[in-house]
């Protein structure tokens, strides 16, 4: 099949004697709309009328009227000038004009005398009353002349001179282009100046200047090249090499006819390549017409008309010259209405993209695909194991049926092939999925994905597929997981479609090993997050049991893990969790921790399943972890019951609990009993008092480790206990309080690191205080200004001065006693704790006047 730009038409054969064959041949022609007028060589102007209908390799023509204009030379130039009805004749070196239906002679209209050549320009001159311009050539002088031609005159208004008689012409606006015999020129009529282009040495029939649009001339250049001028004397487009012989030469957008005497060929515009060739024998010239071109030979006249745009895109494209087929639809857009075009243009783009398709151009299909907006339908029906009756009712708006078959010829011989179209498949539905291009058929292309990937063994984008909202027919889907024992799949695509209960059977299959599916590991895992976020409360509870039984703490978050617009009712879920206590458990945290229950129900059923969990894993090391969150409950918890939950333990060897539910209501002396003497862990004791004495004044814990320390003193094998007490609490402790309850036979030696620290304490405490005592009295000074004589100055001073000497004195000599010496060292042990208090009490007096 070879591309046509134009196809051939006989329109009219002259019929004439055989006499009289020579005498009225066709010399030249004119065209305007249905009416074509024929000028002969005996000087006849015959009329015909061509029917609306052109189909077909003949038309039949209506004659019109006939004119003899005289008996000797032939009519030149015909021109049409449909504003006025006026048919221009150019015979005997006169312009004469006829009406153009009736060809009868225009009287008010007189012969223009003279003329070599003429033509008529379509633009109108600014005026009052409508005009056209006609330019003539003269044929005695070397000027052209402007005319302006009405209904019933035409005057010249203007001569341009030349300096070599024209031989051809051609006008557009204000600009002519001019060819003599040896160069072509462009003269600006509205200016009278000229401009030489180049020159040429053709014979008076090879020379021959033609419009070539808006502002452009075609011309028979040098060497044989068709050079392309614009009025302003540049050239815009290449100049396009043609055949040495060239009578003449029409622009047919976007296509450039050359006329020789035996063909006449076609050439692009665009790319300048040769497009058509058409055998015309004794052709002896060229009109132009709104869809093609006359060619007229010595008796017949032949029509050449553009094949429709898009039938020849879309033969370029069956010929596989794609970007010819792309060149030309992006060119010729602006003479299609929008509309038109835009469905031209997908047409035309998609075939494109097939035939990069066919060539396993899969980048270049896909864009080309997408930008024609393809039908997924269209690529979808070439995969028969793909589409399975999908789209049977779909009508293809594209031929595609024989290459079709051979591809799937070619997959069969091929499977690495087959690979490559069904991974192109995959990823151009893909694309178009979700939009505009996709959704007019969004079942066909869900259903195609998911045979798709599971022919391939995609699970990831099979999954993802079914896991959001589809379209995917389930009668068809089904099948085709089951088929590839993709059971988890086939549980998100019933879950997808509504279908909750079908889903989880589904998966409880997979995890109970009914069905095998290796795509996915945690199956248990998905379907508790399942369970959790279903707002059907039935199909939670007709799972719950199968859950729970498997793990309860995982099974637990079908409950704890509940969307806000989706609860259960508490007392419902702690019923039903009575026969799993660690589900129980981990719900009951879930209700304190998270959800913040103030009940106090909760937390004393979850200090009571504390209690049960730590007692039965006593012996195991995770009792450990359970009792420090039962005891981080009893310590912060306001709201269990105390009685009831101390019931609960106090037979128990839960001793650290038990003195904590002792100090919660207040017995702490019992607690610290307990403590010591059944926990026998004093790390625990000492937490408990630091735990106690958090949010309590310095006299609260004060008594607190004084009621610790009577505890100690009472059994002799807590003695380093206590000193450890002591020494580790001297901010706490006051020796003055401490020697009251210490026993007198303690020596002084065992208490000295106390004592020391005790009294560095104290004092440090007296000299803050009469710090603060001296700052309070000169911020008060500041205020308030009072007269003080210098000798009451001194006389302050020194008193303050003599109280702290004697201070400094007593704790020097008290601590030159305690302070173990090998002299002294019979003298230290022999001194007892009674020593002591009584040098206390001796300077009790004096430590108080300084503290105060």
């Amino acid at each position: 099949m070879a591309f046509r730009a134009f196809t051939q038409t006989h329109l009219y054969e002259k019929q004439a004697a055989l006499k009289e064959k020579d005498k009225s041949s066709i010399q030249c022609i004119e065209c305007y709309d249905q009416n074509v007028y024929i000028g002969t060589r005996d000087a006849t102007v015959q009329h015909l009328i061509l029917p609306n209908s052109t189909n077909g390799d003949q038309i039949k023509t209506r004659d019109g009227k006939v004119r003899k204009l005289g008996s000797s030379n032939h009519i030149v130039q015909l021109r049409v000038v449909p504003l006025f009805n006026h048919l221009l004749v150019l015979w005997d070196r006169s312009v004469t004009a006829l009406n153009m239906f009736s060809l009868e002679p225009v009287p008010a209209l007189k012969k223009i005398q003279q003329v070599s050549l003429f033509e008529v320009c379509d633009s109108a001159l600014i005026s009052q009353k409508a005009c056209v311009e006609m330019v003539t050539s003269s044929s005695r002088r070397k000027v052209i002349r402007i005319h302006v031609v009405g209904v019933d005159r035409w005057e010249v208004v203007k001569e341009v001179p030349l300096l070599q008689d024209p031989v051809a012409l051609a006008v557009d606006g204000t600009c002519l282009c001019v060819a003599t015999s040896d160069r072509y020129l462009l003269c600006d009529v509205s200016t009278g100046r000229s401009q030489e282009l180049f020159p040429h040495t053709h014979s008076r029939q090879r020379v021959f200047v033609t419009s070539a649009g808006r502002g452009e001339f075609l011309l028979n250049g040098p060497e044989s090249l068709g050079m392309f001028v614009m009025k302003t004397g540049i050239c815009q487009r290449p100049p396009l090499q043609w055949p040495q012989e060239v009578l003449a030469a029409r622009v047919c957008f976007p296509y450039i006819l050359t006329l020789q005497p035996q063909v006449l060929s076609v050439y692009s515009v665009l790319d300048q390549q040769h497009k058509q060739t058409v055998s015309l024998r004794g052709a002896k010239g060229l009109h132009s017409t709104s869809d093609g071109v006359l060619v007229f030979t010595e008796r017949d006249i032949f029509s050449l008309r553009l094949v429709p745009f898009k039938e020849q895109i879309q033969t370029l494209v069956r010929l596989e010259r794609v970007e010819e087929a792309l060149m030309l639809l992006d060119r010729v857009q602006e003479r299609h209405p929008l509309d038109t075009y835009k469905e031209l243009q997908k047409d035309i783009t998609c075939l494109a993209g097939y035939v990069h398709y066919y060539q396993q151009g899969f980048s270049e299909a896909k864009d080309l695909f997408i930008k024609g907006g393809l039908d997924p339908r269209e690529i979808i029906r070439l995969y028969p194991d793909i589409h399975c009756g999908q789209c049977e009712d779909f009508q293809s708006q594209l031929d595609q049926e024989n290459k079709a078959r051979d591809l799937q010829v070619l997959w069969q011989e091929d499977r690495n092939t087959l690979h490559h179209y069904l991974v192109f498949l995959g990823d151009f539905l893909r694309t178009v999925r979700g939009t505009e291009q996709g959704l007019k058929c969004s079942r066909e292309v869900d259903c195609a994905l998911l045979r798709l990937y599971a022919e391939l063994g995609d699970d990831e984008n099979l999954q993802q597929l079914v896991a959001f909202s589809n379209e995917c027919r389930l009668d068809h889907c089904v099948p085709v997981l089951e088929r590839h024992n993709r059971y988890f799949t086939l549980g998100s695509l019933y879950k997808s479609h509504g279908n909750e209960n079908d889903a989880l059977m589904t998966w409880v299959k997979i995890v109970n090993g009914a069905h095998r599916d290796p795509t996915c590991s945690d199956v248990y895992g998905h379907i508790v997050w399942t369970l959790s976020q279903l707002k059907d409360s039935d199909a939670v509870w007709k799972f719950a049991d199968w859950t729970l039984q498997k793990k309860q703490e995982i099974g637990v978050q079908i409950f704890s893990r509940r969307p806000p617009d989706a609860p259960l009712e508490t007392q419902d879920v702690l019923a039903f969790l009575e026969k799993y206590p660690l589900a129980m458990l981990l719900y009951l945290e879930f209700l304190i921790h998270e959800m913040k229950s103030e009940e106090e129900r909760h937390h004393s059923r979850l200090a009571l399943a504390y209690v049960a969990q730590a007692l039965r894993k006593e012996e195991e090391t995770s009792s450990m972890k359970t009792r420090g969150k039962l005891q981080q409950l009893l310590w912060e918890s306001e709201f269990f019951d105390v009685s009831v939950v101390y019931e609960r333990i106090k037979s128990t060897t839960l001793h650290v609990e038990k003195a904590i539910l002792l100090g919660r209501v207040g017995e702490y002396a019992q607690a610290l009993q307990v403590l010591v003497h059944q926990e026998r862990d004093l790390k625990a004791v000492q937490a408990f008092c630091c735990r106690a004495s958090q949010n309590q004044d310095s006299q609260f814990r004060q008594n607190l480790l004084i009621t610790l320390l009577q505890i100690y003193l009472r059994s002799e094998d807590l003695t380093n206990a206590a000193m450890d007490l002591l020494n580790n609490n001297t901010q706490v402790f006051t020796a003055e309080n401490v020697i009251q309850i210490l026993p007198d036979t303690w020596s002084v030696q065992l208490l000295s690191q106390f004592l020391v620290a005790s009294l560095r304490q104290t004092f440090h405490q007296s000299r803050m205080a009469s710090l603060q005592k001296a700052l309070s009295q000169v911020e008060l000074m500041r205020h308030k200004v009072i007269w003080v004589s210098p000798t009451g100055w001194f006389t302050f001073f020194f008193a303050r001065l003599n109280i702290m000497c004697i201070l400094v004195s007593f704790f020097h000599s008290l601590l030159c006693r305690c302070k173990p010496q090998k002299q002294s060292s019979n003298w230290t042990r022999s001194r007892s704790v009674r020593f002591v208090r009584e040098t206390l009490q001796s300077h009790s007096l004096l430590v108080t006047n300084v503290v105060k």
